[in-house]
């Protein structure tokens, strides 16, 4: 009993640990990305935090089967390599008894990897394709970033703000550069807001600025100065897109049996699956070999691990493309892993056998 509660504890502070520690890099990673693309005007900055969440649901399952396969890995290495597991050998217990801990501890965790898997993840990336859905229906004036040219979605304007006051709807120091029956147009404002007609139409409205309007390449330009010039602003269409089979919810993908739908299932319900192998698979794992280096387990355990991820969406584009039935693909993966664990557990077990005879 105290050696399944102190297990169970170094088990859940490695996880608390490893957990963190990708959650960190994943936020990072993500919040570059999304940071690069404000700059660039294709999402609002307000925008940031929601997509960010929504990535990082997503992206939940991967790092929870990640976790869970390094905290098992770890915690059992070091075991090996503070030498509690020669008293444990000693004591006549064998490795299969790890089974049992490794197992309640795991297994609360693949069950909410299997959540965010089938439910979760499905949802976010879908509420991340409408939330960006909307921020591409803006129209010209509210994809404007101060300090940055943006070009309009017909080519024919490129604007430029030096600041936006978001509550009031006010622009300061516009730059506007048209064309416009051959002729180029360029305009530069103190101020400026935007205008809804009656009829639903919108406008930038420029105060106190002036208007250069010339051909390009001519020394004739003439020059406007006004005190008020309205701009007609075209609304975007809102994008009609098709919903990806990532952002499909697990009851269509069971509905509509197409093939890319299956080879989609098969990776949500390959991820819980092979969390909870991978977990049995750090037992045999973690042994180290002082002969081979410390670190020889960790190389191995990584190798696994990659080829067991990269197989899964081997096989989910196979499934899609209709190139292996749905069972085969679904399952083939995990009945070999199943085969090596099996196999890996025997190895390890009849050394402990052999170790026992020799004492």
């Amino acid at each position: 009993m105290i050696f399944r509660s102190a297990m169970l504890r170094e088990l859940a502070t490695s996880a608390v640990a490893t957990f963190l520690v990708l959650l960190g890099i994943s936020i990072t990673t993500q919040l570059v990305r999304l940071l690069g693309q404000a700059a660039g005007g294709m999402i609002t900055s307000t925008g940031i935090v929601a997509l960010l969440g929504f990535t990082l649901v997503g992206y939940l399952p991967i790092l929870l089967s990640v976790t869970l396969f390094i905290a098992v890995l770890m915690t059992l290495t070091r075991s090996y390599r503070d030498s509690e597991m020669v008293v444990w050998f000693s004591c006549g217990q064998g490795l299969n008894r790890w089974i049992g801990p490794v197992l309640t501890f795991a297994l609360p965790l693949v069950l909410t990897i299997a959540l965010l898997s089938l439910l979760l993840a499905p949802w976010a990336v879908q509420q991340a394709e409408e939330f960006r859905r909307q921020m591409d229906s803006r129209d010209d004036v509210a994809q404007v970033t101060p300090g940055v040219f943006h070009e309009s979605r017909r080519a024919d304007r490129v604007y430029l703000v030096e600041e936006v006051e978001g509550k009031s709807n006010l622009v300061a120091n516009v730059f506007v550069s048209s064309t416009q029956h051959g002729k180029l147009g360029v305009m530069v404002a103190q101020s400026g807001f935007q205008e809804t007609a009656a009829n639903g139409d919108r406008f930038l409205v420029l105060t106190n600025g002036r208007r250069y309007e010339g051909v390009p390449g001519s020394p004739e330009y003439k020059i406007f100065e006004f005190e008020r010039y309205a701009m007609r602003v075209d609304t975007a269409d809102s994008a009609v897109r098709a919903p990806t089979t990532k952002s499909t919810s697990t009851r269509d993908l069971l509905r509509d049996r197409t093939p890319r739908n299956l080879g989609e299932l098969s990776w949500r319900v390959g991820l819980p699956t092979s969390a909870l192998i991978l977990c049995l698979l750090a037992i045999p794992l973690s042994f180290v070999n002082p002969r081979a280096g410390r670190s020889m387990n960790i190389v191995l355990a990584i190798l696994v691990y990659m080829t067991y991820s990269n197989m899964l969406s081997i096989m989910q584009a196979w499934i899609a493309q209709s190139r292996v039935d749905v069972t085969t693909g679904m399952w083939g993966v995990h009945v070999t892993m199943l085969f090596l664990l099996l196999a890996m557990f025997y190895r390890r077990l009849s050394v402990f056998s052999v170790w026992r005879l020799l004492r």
